[in-house]
C-alpha cells in the first residue's frame, strides 16, 4: 500500500514564507529597505536567482516595492493585489468634502460568540479584543463599526490608541493580510444601531461584513453599518 507523502517545500519557498514571517511580524516594518539579494543568498545559502523569484512572488502579493537601482522595500499599506485594497475610513470622509472624526463606544476584551468564532475559524468563547467605534463625517454620523480583533495575530495591538488612530486606520498601515473575505448585505437597524447612527428603528442599513487573516491567523472581522443613504462606490468598502 502506497502512502502519500507531504510535498517538500522548494527553497524559493521557503525564503517566501521567511520574509514574509519577517513582513508580518514587522521585523521588517513599512517603508524599509530589505537587504539585497546578494545578502539574502548568502543568509538562505541559495542562488540569487532563487531568492530573486521568491521576492518576485511577494512583490506579486503587494507585500513588497521594487524598483531598478532603488532596491527593494517593504510597501507602505501592504495589500494583496489578488484580492483588494482596503480603503481608509478618514480618507473617504475628507474626500467627500467633509471634516473627520470618530470615537471609540466600547474596547473590551471578550470571550467570541459563535457566530464570530465561526467566521473566523477559530474556537467559541477564545478571548478577542472587541471595538465599537463610530465615525463621523461634519459632526454626522458615516459608519458604525462592530470589530473584533486577534492579539494573537495583530503585533502590537496591546499599545494600539484607538482613540487617536481609528483601528481601520492603524490595521491598514500595519498590519498586513494575506487573505480576505467579504459580503454586502441589507439590514434592517437594530435599536443600537438606531441609537448611534441617529436613525430609526427598523431603518434599512447596508452592512459590510470582512474578516482579514494572515500568517498568524485571523486578524479581525468586522461589521460596518452605513448611515441610510450612504453610497458605495467602487473603493468605498473600509476595513
Amino acid at each position: 500500500m502506497s502512502t502519500a507523502r507531504t510535498p517538500i517545500p522548494s527553497k524559493a519557498q521557503m525564503i517566501e514564507a521567511e520574509v514574509r514571517r519577517r513582513i508580518v511580524e514587522r521585523e521588517w516594518r513599512q517603508g524599509q529597505r530589505i537587504p539585497d539579494e546578494a545578502d539574502l543568498a548568502v543568509e538562505f545559502a541559495a542562488a540569487r536567482s532563487t531568492v530573486n523569484k521568491a521576492l518576485q512572488r511577494l512583490a506579486d502579493e503587494g507585500l513588497l516595492d521594487r524598483r531598478r537601482r532603488a532596491g527593494t522595500r517593504v510597501a507602505v499599506d501592504p495589500v494583496r493585489k489578488a484580492t483588494f485594497a482596503i480603503s481608509i475610513v478618514r480618507e473617504q470622509v475628507e474626500q467627500a468634502g467633509m471634516d473627520y472624526s470618530h470615537r471609540v463606544v466600547a474596547q473590551r476584551r471578550s470571550p467570541v460568540p459563535e457566530d464570530i468564532a465561526a467566521r473566523l475559524g477559530i474556537a467559541p468563547g477564545t478571548t478577542l479584543v472587541h471595538l465599537r467605534a463610530l465615525h463621523y463625517g461634519d459632526g454626522q454620523p458615516f459608519q458604525l463599526e462592530d470589530r473584533w480583533l486577534n492579539p494573537a495575530a495583530v503585533r502590537g495591538l496591546e499599545r494600539a490608541d484607538f482613540r487617536q488612530l481609528n483601528a481601520n486606520e492603524w490595521l491598514v498601515r500595519n498590519t498586513p493580510y494575506l487573505r480576505a473575505e467579504m459580503s454586502f448585505s441589507a439590514e434592517n437597524a437594530s435599536r443600537r444601531d438606531a441609537r448611534l447612527l441617529q436613525t430609526q428603528v427598523g431603518e434599512a442599513l447596508l452592512v459590510l461584513h470582512r474578516s482579514t487573516w494572515n500568517d498568524l491567523g485571523p486578524v479581525t472581522t468586522v461589521r460596518v453599518a452605513y448611515a441610510p443613504g450612504h453610497v458605495v462606490t467602487s473603493q468605498g468598502a473600509t476595513d
